[in-house]
């Protein structure tokens, strides 16, 4: 109207008729959206109200419903085809426009604009599922929001037709369509592309910025329409947060990272400002997941996924910082998803444990880091129902943690184990049936593992044993064990080994301080798995079945403490064998009686034939003193030899056992079994050419046979009163007889008492197969004694001779041995004591030792050898004495030996062909130690002297005794004294002359008023002549 009265039309501006179709096109984006979002979200509102009245009762007949309901749904399907129609007729067009708009606008507002269009009409196209118009806009933002020449993969692959931009893959050629548009804007950040191989720095402008926000927003508020276009999105924001130098931070939001770590990424004080918002909007768009349904949910979560998959296609063969973003927005979407955390768990940690086995060790880190923040989290999220509820949720959360221990990195285990240090320290109380499971993390560590991994895995289990034994389920005992177990075993650490042997004996403290508490749990557990066997036909299978579940657990802890007795590693060994004994002997009690019989065979002996196989077998290099001045003693500085040490302890703990726990064990049925096998074990120990183990098996010998320290009669305690009842133990047919003697037993009162809570019935053990034990040690005895002496058929340097202190602890366990086989020790069996007693004293000393054993020449002392000797020849004479007639008839057989050892003052004994000293020739008691002969014949004089006076005392006591006039003995003894007399000064010593003098003396006022007593058998006719040459040689020496 204005312009009626002007003649000339004006001219219209250059830029006008632009802005008309710009507004134009906003307009039919606006009218578009308007109409088809007002008709969709009344037909939603109309289906919601539609749902809400058929879930009410029903008001009408169901008919008339069902035909308003098909209605209805015509009506949408209508609808929504109209509305189909609308955007497929016009998109194409639109995004051609908007597209070259958006290259094009340098204003802030008109891209503003655009921005929201293409948002729109992404959302539009979105909510009515067109994912080709969908994507195709979503893609427009995507590539507005990287530089003009950014090449990436997943927007070309997606790039609808009509686009006619020709990016190309990594970053090559570039063609565009505006190639002026980039000097109109304001460059706000550069950095690297996130490519395979990155060429240059890449430049992003404010508009860049600005559609990043743009896309941002989408996802923001309308990603549950995204579907799969979630991919578009989020590979372009990855590469958005390259560029700008984005990192992950604690929980997997980005902060702006460090100049160090990008040193190509330059920002302009305008993007500075933005960052934060940026990484806050980043943030807050996955938090915002936790609103989105199940299904998008699991959109957002693959395309995390495989957007991970391809940082790590990336990451492979170059240490070049790797991608992380998938990886922390994985972790933000579990992190506030954790109220749903069952429907996402499987993919996401399934992905992130590909992540934790990828060889750069960035991306691993990360993998680690994600992983172990959502199981802690997942722990002490409050679930409904709660986890001590739902162990099936507890055991899917703890699940990928176990799953860790199959990957071999170290940085990763390391993170592994010290979740499971923050989850027994933050959860240890509520772990229930998550116990097998952490308790298996801790015992896949292997020894090749390094040392710092097991120090952290060990200090987990210190951490269990000490604080979590009771809160466990009693099941998972065994497994503790198994660990505690394991770790004494690695060789990397000797203190960790140690430590964990302390830890098993901390183990069966508990067992036997909680014993009725865990043996009822068990006992209740077992009926349940037995059932469940029964049900599927199948046999039960545990270890040590069939005795009972507590009992199998003590077995478990004994075969354990077994297998670290035969570690390589003495001190290990030592400790275990320790603690081993120490834990039967204090705890044993609590066993079953039936289980007593697997704790013989399959541990004690067990044990003893691993220990004895590798003593024999030991290396007998010598060791090299150790680092650090440390100095091994020459007592250990062989294997050989510190086998021998473990030999020692073992032999000596079983005996110990058999001894103090003899009542429990003699009524298992094969006792003497054990008996023999423990035998022939002291037996092999005695024989060894080591005189420690010797030694030492000689002192189980007697431990056995209870001669140490034995409870005499009157300290025995009284059975208590009240008991009537008695349990005969039948071995044979054979009824109990006043043969032999039974064992004593040296427990303690309150054990027998307690063991059988106040009545312990008298056990009435067979008396014959009491003497056949006995029997079966004399046996061993007689082995040992006889392989033991006999003198070496070479004269060769290597010879292994017997200690003196061993010989002597032989002969001191015949005497307490006669008591119990004396009924029925035979002429034979005298004889062969005979030969082990002569072999015994004939064998000589070390030169080394002599200087300690020998006395000095000029005193008459006898070693305690030859005591010994004395003393068993003693015993056997003094139950001669009391015996029966047919015992007495061995009379004359000990004179024999008596007499032999009288000899010896003249004719010191060979041992063999073996080169001996005598201290005779030597001057007096000065020993050259290093003379050419390497061993010294001891001082026989003393010996022979007693041995005279001995014969002298028991001949007057014996002298009219049949059996001594018959075999001769004064005739005997006359030509035994012969020697002496003969010889007078030669003699080795001046005072065997005279003694010899008054004892044959002291034996004739005796013996002749018996010799002419009997004149008339013939018995002495030989005698005289012997007696009238004696004097002869005795007064006229020649």
């Amino acid at each position: 109207l204005e312009m009626l009265d002007k003649v000339e039309p004006p001219t219209i501006p250059e830029g006008y008729a632009m802005s008309v179709a710009f507004h134009c096109l906003l307009d039919l984006v606006r009218g578009i959206t308007t109409m088809i979002e007002g008709e969709l979200g009344e037909a939603e509102t109309i289906s919601q109200t539609t749902a809400e009245t058929t879930s009410l009762p029903a008001q009408s007949s169901e008919e008339q419903d069902l035909q308003s309901v098909s209605d209805q749904s015509e009506n949408e399907l209508v609808s929504r085809a109209v509305w189909e129609e609308m955007v497929n007729a016009c998109w194409c067009g639109l995004l051609a426009a908007l597209s070259l708009l958006l290259d094009a606008s340098t204003d802030e507002a008109a891209t503003e604009n655009i921005l929201k269009a293409e948002l729109t009409m992404a959302a539009l196209c979105g909510r009515l599922s067109l994912v080709t118009s969908r994507d195709a806009f979503i893609t427009a933002i995507c590539k507005g929001s990287l530089p003009p020449h950014y090449a990436l993969t997943v927007l070309n692959s997606t790039t609808a037709a009509l686009s006619s931009k020709s990016y190309s893959i990594q970053g090559q050629n570039v063609q565009m369509i505006s190639p002026s548009s980039e000097s109109h804007q304001q460059v706000v950040a550069v950095g690297q592309p996130l490519a395979l191989q990155p060429q240059g720095t890449v430049m992003l402008t404010s508009k860049n910025i600005q559609c990043m926000r743009t896309l941002l927003n989408l996802a923001h508020c309308h990603g549950a329409v995204l579907g799969t276009s979630w991919q578009l999105v989020l590979a372009t924001l990855q590469h958005l947060v390259w560029i700008l130098g984005l990192k992950p931070g604690v929980g997997g939001a980005l902060k702006p990272g460090r100049a160090v770590e990008g040193p190509s990424t330059v920002l302009t004080t305008a993007v500075m400002t933005d960052l934060p918002v940026i990484s806050n909007i980043l943030s807050r768009l996955f938090e915002s997941s936790q609103y989105l349904d199940d299904v998008s949910l699991h959109h957002l979560i693959n395309a995390l996924c495989s957007l991970s998959l391809e940082a790590m296609d990336m990451a492979y063969g170059n240490n070049k910082e790797p991608s992380l973003f998938a990886v922390a927005k994985l972790l933000e979407t579990g992190l506030v998803n954790m109220h749903r955390i069952e429907i996402l768990w499987r993919p996401l940690t399934g992905h992130l444990l590909e992540v934790c086995q990828h060889p750069n060790s960035r991306m691993r880190e990360w993998g680690a880091e994600a992983l172990t923040s959502l199981i802690k989290a997942g722990l002490t999220f409050s679930h409904d129902p709660p986890l001590s509820q739902n162990q099936r949720l507890q055991l899917l959360l703890l699940n990928p943690l176990k799953e860790l221990s199959n990957i071999s990195h170290p940085d990763i285990r390391i993170k592994q184990l010290e979740c499971v240090l923050q989850i027994l320290q933050s959860q240890g109380d509520s772990l229930g049936p998550g116990w097998p499971l952490v308790l298996g993390v801790m015992g896949a560590i292997r020894s090749d593992q390094g040392e710092s991994l097991i120090r952290t895995a060990f200090q987990c289990l210190q951490l269990v044993v000490t604080d979590f034994l009771p809160t466990m389920p009693c099941t998972c005992l065994q497994i503790v064990v198994e660990v505690a177990g394991s770790f004494g075993l690695h060789n990397q650490e000797l203190n960790i080994s140690l430590t964990s042997i302390g830890l098993l004996w901390n183990i069966s403290d508990y067992f036997f301080q909680r014993g009725e508490i865990i043996e009822k749990e068990l006992n209740k557990e077992e009926a349940v798995l037995q059932k469940q066997a029964e049900e599927k036909g199948v046999m039960l299978n545990r270890p040590f079945h069939p005795a009972p579940p507590f009992d199998c657990l003590w077995l478990c802890l004994y075969a354990k403490l077994g297998e670290l007795c035969v570690d390589p590693r003495p001190a290990v060994r030592k400790s275990a064998g320790q603690t081993l004994f120490s834990t039967i002997g204090a705890h044993g009690t609590l066993l079953q009686h039936s289980t007593w019989h697997t704790v013989i065979w399959k541990v004690l002996f067990h044990l003893l034939d691993r220990v004895r196989e590798s003593s024999t077998t030991a290396d007998k290099e010598k060791i090299e003193s150790g680092g650090g001045n440390i100095l091994i003693h020459h007592s250990r500085d062989t294997a050989e030899k510190q086998w021998a040490e473990t030999w020692v302890l073992t032999l000596a703990g079983v005996a110990r056992i058999f001894n103090t726990r003899r009542y429990l064990l003699q009524p298992l049925g094969d006792f003497s079994q054990a008996w023999d096998v423990l035998l022939d074990h002291i037996q092999s120990a005695a024989l060894s050419k080591n005189n420690e183990v010797s030694l030492a098996a000689l002192k189980s010998f007697q431990e056995i046979l209870q001669i140490v320290s034995p409870v005499r009669d009157t300290e025995k305690p009284d059975t208590p009163p009240a008991i009537n009842v008695s349990v005969p133990v039948v071995v044979g047919t054979t009824t109990a007889t006043s043969l032999g003697r039974s064992f004593i037993r040296t427990d303690s009162i309150g054990e027998r008492i307690g063991r059988y809570n106040g009545s312990e019935p008298p056990v009435i053990t067979d008396e014959i197969e009491d003497l056949n034990l006995w029997w079966a040690a004399w046996n061993s005895w007689y082995r040992i004694g006889s392989e033991s002496t006999r003198p070496p058929m070479t004269c060769d340097k290597l010879t292994f001779i017997p200690s003196q202190p061993f010989l002597t602890a032989l002969i001191q366990i015949f005497p307490a041995l006669y008591q119990h086989i004396k009924t029925g020790f035979s002429m034979d069996d005298l004889q062969k004591l005979g030969v082990i007693l002569h072999g015994a004293v004939s064998v000589p000393i070390s030169s080394d030792a002599s200087p300690f054993i020998l006395p000095s020449y000029t005193e008459a002392v006898l070693t305690s050898l030859q005591e010994a000797v004395l003393t068993a020849l003693d015993v056997l004479q003094k139950a001669i004495c009391v015996g029966s007639e047919s015992m007495q008839i061995m009379y004359p057989a000990i004179f024999d030996q008596l007499l032999a050892f009288v000899e010896f003052s003249c004719k010191p004994p060979q041992y063999g062909q073996l080169e001996t000293k005598h201290i005779a020739n030597a001057k007096y008691n000065q020993i050259q130690l290093f003379a050419p002969a390497e061993w010294v014949a001891l001082n026989y004089v003393p010996f022979a002297e007693r041995s005279l006076e001995v014969v002298v005392d028991l001949y007057q006591k014996t002298a009219c005794h049949k059996a001594v006039v018959t075999e001769k003995v004064l005739q005997n003894i006359i030509k035994t004294l012969r020697i002496p007399l003969s010889l007078k000064y030669s003699c080795p010593s001046e005072s065997t002359w005279k003694l010899a003098v008054s004892s044959l003396l002291k034996v004739l006022s005796i013996g002749l008023p018996v010799a002419r007593q009997h004149a008339s058998s013939g018995k002495f006719d030989s005698m005289w002549p012997e007696l009238a040459n004696t004097f002869e040689d005795f007064l006229f020496t020649k």
